[in-house]
């Protein structure tokens, strides 16, 4: 028999919807393909009617005074509001008297400032939205703010950074309860392309990097991508802009603040970290496909970039596959 567990997602006026309807949606799939494993509640401070920051949703919620003690996991949604929450508000204060009840305390994009006011994330590594790290980690001091992964386990705490990255940490604490098998089924019914690791980068190297205003240049950075097996020297790339390397090399560094190289080198590593993310595909095969050529170089270059080797990156990340 599944052990039923209640989670309860608190939400507060200036909610954002995703931050709800994602993780509640994850939960629904499980229990209808695990009947009985989870009970899903939508509470707010008073109960009754919550507007989300967009002003497209409204939820009716109950109030947490009605609830029972039986809580099994606390999640707390983000939004505008919750960017401009004090220890002393309502729904911080509810956390700080709820947290202690439940077995594990979860966050979604910016409802780590609500968190981080009640206290939970003191001492803690924790996640946000990228936008809002910096502002977190200057109001709460006692907070390690990591501004780089989809999510973070620290103990029993769980954050995660924007919106959608809040079906990756449901999914995950999904796999926690009730094995990865079951994870991936949910992830295929939401159509997921992939259900991510928490320590992948909350975005990618076409972010990272600034995209060229210049239309040649720009254009470059849209092609290579889908090219990393080709010749990407900047010689090769200065022909396909129809410039002189010595030009091409400057105005690509004028225009995104990287050179051609440490961006090419970027964009292969992170081509090659999705695919050391599926199973059945070679060392050898991510080498070729990313353009890194032998194996040796793509391990020197891939140890260099991210500290790890591709065999470790693999073993830590990798989801579990199905039946295993």
């Amino acid at each position: 028999m599944t052990q039923r567990r209640r989670v309860v997602i608190l939400v507060a006026d200036h909610f954002q919807p995703l931050d709800v309807i994602g993780p509640a949606e994850v939960f629904a799939g499980a229990d209808q393909l695990r009947p009985g494993s989870y009970d899903v509640v939508v509470a707010s401070p008073a109960g009754g009617l919550v507007r989300s920051d967009s002003g497209v949703v409204a939820l009716d919620t109950v109030a947490v005074s009605e609830l029972d003690q039986g809580h099994d996991t606390l999640l707390v949604g983000g939004g505008f509001g919750a960017r401009h929450v004090g220890p002393d508000d309502p729904v911080p204060a509810l956390v700080r008297a709820m947290a202690p009840r439940c077995r594990r305390v979860a966050s979604v994009c910016t409802g780590a400032f609500v968190l981080a006011a009640a206290g939970v994330l003191d001492d803690r590594r924790a996640a946000t939205h990228w936008r809002a790290a910096e502002e977190l980690a200057a109001r709460y001091p006692a907070v390690r703010v990591d501004a780089e992964p989809i999510f973070v386990q620290d103990g029993n705490v769980w954050t995660s950074a924007g919106v959608t990255s809040g079906l990756d940490l449901a999914l995950a604490l999904v796999a926690d309860d009730l094995g990865q098998e079951v994870a991936a089924e949910i992830a295929r019914w939401l159509v997921m392309f992939l259900r991510r690791p928490g320590g992948q980068a909350q975005f990618s190297t076409h972010l990272r990097t600034a995209r060229a205003a210049d239309p040649p240049i720009r254009a470059v950075q849209d092609w290579l991508a889908d090219h990393l097996a080709e010749d990407l020297s900047v010689a090769a790339l200065a022909r396909r802009a129809a410039m002189s390397p010595r030009h091409f090399a400057r105005r690509f560094r004028a225009e995104t603040g990287v050179t051609p190289g440490a961006h090419v080198e970027a964009v292969r590593v992170e081509a090659a970290k999705h695919l050391l993310c599926q199973h059945g595909v070679s060392l050898a095969e991510i080498a070729r496909r990313c353009g890194f050529g032998t194996v040796e170089t793509f391990h020197r270059t891939f140890r260099r970039a991210t500290g790890t080797t591709p065999d470790h990156y693999r073993q830590h990340f990798a989801p579990t596959p199905t039946g295993a």
